[in-house]
């Protein structure tokens, strides 16, 4: 009874954020980011280069943006006509630009993102689990398996397969999930492995990273009770997030108010552009700031895994 029970949670858990990892649709940019029409057409009449440059800079002036291209331009999508917020990418599958984009799974057939990160991670560690029950369970038919222990019939070749089915997939969701829960803890998204992101002064790899802790919360809430249950509680819009630079942009406005206080401390300056009222108090625990920054001044780098799902990206 304890074994069916356990199995039942398992899978329907299992189930749950499959689902929601697959019909959650991702999230685009919301209209703010997308140019104006007298925007666009000025794009179109200026010539590539700086002139069309200046019109971005007029169009995200006022936008939540601290990443660039590695040439130090305003971020751009020539298919969408918008202003890639932070962390945003545009997906060649399925064509539009996507928050905080991940990658897109083919065994989802998804965008995994802002949207579904949380999901995909519960997906993962539900599958794991439910791999490893099943496994653990079928391990003693197993031995018998080969010590002729078990009746000479058709039911052999089923414990043998599936021992072996839930024991390989063990093993290659174990290493996908052990990935992924690093990504989380660095606050890094599997592109921004392979391409660390570009600020005005810099490109940091770690620029996003506000501790553990904070970045735990960013993808899971910050009520605990939601932790393990595939229901959105991700923190913010996607389309801005609280980051850890040390040199302020010389080009942005003076920081809002709200952070001031923080902000007087020389060697961590904070964003001086507005976040969203949902990401902003991610911001006001001193402590983990000065944390994140001992961290960063020590250069301490996980070592990248390789991550073997198809990433479509323009």
């Amino acid at each position: 009874v304890v074994c069916l029970v356990a199995y039942h949670i398992f899978f329907m858990l299992f189930v749950w954020s499959y689902w929601k990892t697959i019909f959650t649709l991702p999230m685009n940019p919301s209209k703010e980011f997308h140019l104006s029409y007298s925007d666009k057409e000025s794009l179109e009449r200026e010539p590539r280069g700086e002139s069309q440059q200046e019109v971005l800079r007029r169009a995200a002036k006022d936008l939540p943006i601290y990443t660039r291209t590695m040439s130090g331009a305003i971020r751009y999508c020539d298919r969408c006509h918008l202003v890639k917020p932070d962390r945003c990418h545009h997906c060649s599958v399925c064509d539009k630009c996507i928050l905080k984009m991940d990658h897109h799974c083919p065994w989802v057939n998804n965008c995994v993102g802002f949207s579904n990160y949380k999901f995909f991670l519960l997906f993962l560690a539900y599958s794991l689990l439910y791999c490893l029950f099943i496994a653990a369970t079928d391990l003693q038919y197993f031995i018998k398996f080969w010590t002729n222990g078990l009746p000479d019939t058709q039911a052999k070749f089923h414990i043998m397969f599936l021992f072996f089915a839930a024991a390989m997939f063990s093993v290659s969701l174990s290493s996908l999930f052990g990935y992924h829960c690093w990504l989380v803890s660095k606050n890094k998204s599997t592109l921004e492995v392979f391409r660390a992101p570009i600020f005005r002064h810099r490109t940091d790899k770690n620029g996003f990273s506000l501790g553990f802790s904070k970045n735990l919360r960013q993808v899971f809430g910050d009520e605990k009770k939601y932790w393990l249950l595939p229901v959105f509680s991700s923190l913010g819009d996607g389309c801005s997030f609280p980051t850890c630079l040390v040199n302020q942009d010389p080009e942005q406005a003076s920081t809002p108010g709200g952070l001031n206080s923080t902000s007087k401390n020389e060697n961590h300056l904070f964003p001086a552009k507005p976040l969203r009222d949902s990401q902003s108090h991610l911001l006001t625990d001193t402590p983990s700031w000065s944390e994140t920054a001992a961290k960063a001044e020590k250069g301490k780098v996980g070592k990248e895994l390789p991550y073997a799902a198809m990433i479509c990206v323009v």
